[in-house]
């Protein structure tokens, strides 16, 4: 039972406090109070709370309180990283997420109105709808993993909660897919851009052929930059993907794909100095091909869409879908299609 002490305010006013104790085997285990200007509040406020501390887990959740969100997502880093590390997406996120205000809140008193606040939070700095709802997904996946693995009495269902009010209102939704392809005009200012940062600046990365491998190959840039001379077929003009993308078995995952006629000129060019054939940071290559677009005034285009680009010219030279998924490495149609923009004039 809590103990209600009536005491006087420096001011000379009459205060009561609710001061509630537990005990276990002799021992106080928790202890809090709370002060108010009427004896019957106090005495209500300590009823209905010692009601919460014993029948809804709130005294296992005050083992816990000192836990942060951010500190959960150490928790799952540490012990669910795989071995050659997460996406580059989700690991980015992860520690952005680290640095948010919701961070700092204990994750086991968290409230669907906090997950609401951070998404208005991110609203406010520009964040779109797609990628709010990313956090959620992220931050849904650490809370069921550490739940799981540590004990922690964790509130999964305030996700469930706060996704239902924020889909309602368009504060996260999932990514668009991107349909965008360059014109003759872009490709040809990007053509002639890194033809002179190659060929008279002697750039140390070939951008130009990278491009274009980029765009006859339909690779993505982090493949281009792990292809291996020791993997090609001369005479079958194919090549092998290592670790290729897949949603949960990556490491290990390697496909042989088919070179395009082009692509494989583009690749006898390259000199042979290094066992990668194109040896260089797919960061590196991305930056410069944003910046390029950025000094070219060429609007909302990515070097993924490149490889966008090569799925669509495939379909347009005639291939099935059976043949471009040799190229493109796609596991099924619903996936590749989503790279196929064809436009009825290239027909």
């Amino acid at each position: 039972m809590a103990t209600i002490t009536k005491y006087t305010t420096k001011a000379g006013k009459s205060r009561y406090k609710a001061d509630i104790r537990i005990r276990k085997e002799g021992k106080i285990i928790h202890r809090e109070s709370k002060s108010f200007e009427r004896k019957r509040l106090a005495e209500e406020w300590a009823r209905i709370r010692e009601v919460q501390l014993q029948e809804h887990g709130e005294l296992d959740k005050l083992k816990f309180k000192s836990i942060t969100v951010a500190d959960l997502i150490s928790r799952y880093i540490i012990q669910f990283e795989p071995e050659d590390g997460f996406g580059r997406t989700k690991a980015f996120d992860l520690k952005k997420l680290q640095n948010f205000p919701l961070s700092e809140l204990p994750a086991v008193s968290l409230t669907p109105k906090d997950l609401i606040d951070h998404a208005h939070y991110r609203k406010s700095t520009g964040t779109g709808p797609a990628t709010i709802g990313n956090d959620y997904i992220w931050l849904s996946g650490v809370f069921k993993a550490i739940k799981a693995s540590e004990g922690i009495p964790l509130d999964i269902t305030i996700f469930d909660d706060a996704r239902v009010i924020l889909r309602q209102h368009n504060m996260i939704k999932r990514s668009n897919s991107r349909t965008r392809r360059p014109t003759k005009e872009e490709l040809w200012k990007l053509s002639r851009y890194f033809w002179r940062k190659q060929y008279c600046a002697k750039s140390i990365v070939p951008m130009l052929d990278i491009m274009w491998f980029q765009l006859y190959s339909t690779r993505r840039d982090a493949e281009t930059c792990r292809l291996l001379w020791s993997d090609n077929n001369e005479e079958r003009q194919t090549g092998l993907v290592r670790d290729a993308k897949h949603p949960t078995a990556k490491k290990g995952n390697h496909k042989r794909f088919k070179y395009s006629e082009s692509a494989w000129k583009i690749v006898q060019k390259q000199p042979r100095n290094n066992e990668l054939i194109f040896p260089y940071n797919p960061r590196t290559i991305s930056n410069y091909f944003t910046k390029a677009c950025k000094l070219l005034g060429i609007a909302d285009l990515r070097l993924h869409d490149l490889r966008h680009e090569g799925v669509s010219r495939l379909f347009e030279s005639g291939y099935s879908i059976e043949q471009v998924a040799l190229f493109s490495l796609h596991e099924d149609w619903k996936t590749l299609k989503r790279y196929t923009h064809l436009r009825p004039e290239d027909l």
